[in-house]
């Protein structure tokens, strides 16, 4: 018989044993970590993901309990070119090989290819998802080509002119010392 799966509390085990299925879409502002990350422009945009169990080596003494996961989702972030909004698209193609606590995972997370962690009754699918887009942010988001002009400058040439001509501060530090008068 096949049991409902629940993406919040799953049975990571029992969910690859049944070759089990579960997508979701959602609103962003439901992740409040990607929503910090949009600065609070996330909520009219959805994160949609899937996961699929699977069981390989089911006859062997120890069989490996897999997730393969996918999610998309595309955020309104900030470009740090022209510090406009730019949507920027997030997507996560991966699996997860499952092992029986949290120290074996750390330890053969450490040596293989595939990501471990380690089997739970109430496994957060959902909150795998998120980490997995946090994950694929860009280091410094931003546009192919900006929509406006960037300035590149960074000095403004009108505040070079406002100051004048400005003394040495070698040379005040001299007149201080030998006590001269100052020149004008």
């Amino acid at each position: 018989m096949a049991k409902e799966f629940i993406a919040r509390r799953l049975d990571v085990r029992r969910f690859a044993e049944e070759a089990g299925a579960l997508e979701g879409r959602e609103p962003v502002q439901k992740h409040e970590r990607l929503m910090a990350e949009t600065q609070g422009r996330g909520g009219a945009y959805a994160v949609s993901w899937s996961a699929a169990g699977e069981m390989r080596n089911p006859g062997h003494v120890h069989p490996e309990v897999w997730v393969h996961l996918r999610a998309q989702a595309v955020l309104p972030l900030t470009c740090q070119r022209c510090l406009g909004p730019v949507e920027v698209p997030l997507a996560v193609d991966r699996s997860f090989r499952f092992v029986a606590d949290e120290d074996m995972a750390a330890a053969q997370d450490e040596t293989a290819e595939e990501d471990v962690l380690a089997l739970s009754r109430s496994f957060d699918l959902v909150e795998l998802v998120e980490d997995e887009l946090l994950m694929e942010l860009p280091l410094a988001p931003r546009h192919e080509v900006c929509p406006q002009p960037v300035k590149l400058s960074v000095a403004d040439p009108d505040f070079d002119e406002a100051g004048g001509k400005r003394e040495s501060a070698f040379g005040v530090l001299g007149k201080l010392k030998t006590g001269k008068p100052e020149d004008k």
